[in-house]
């Protein structure tokens, strides 16, 4: 379960930035959709742990 909540922020985040190559824009243009992409990834991996401890 662990490795799901590590990968889920480096799959969206290079998915961001082939986005963001592909498209000619900048990191810095990015920059706040690397930031939505953690407040997501933090509140998924928030989800799974709250589950986690009360499930067992």
């Amino acid at each position: 379960m662990m490795k799901i909540i590590v990968l889920i922020p480096l799959l969206l985040s290079l998915l961001w930035f082939g986005y963001l190559q592909a498209n000619k824009y900048t990191l810095e243009q990015g920059k706040q959709g690397f930031l939505y992409i953690f407040v997501l990834s933090g509140v998924i991996a928030a989800f799974y742990t709250l589950m986690m401890f009360l499930t067992h």
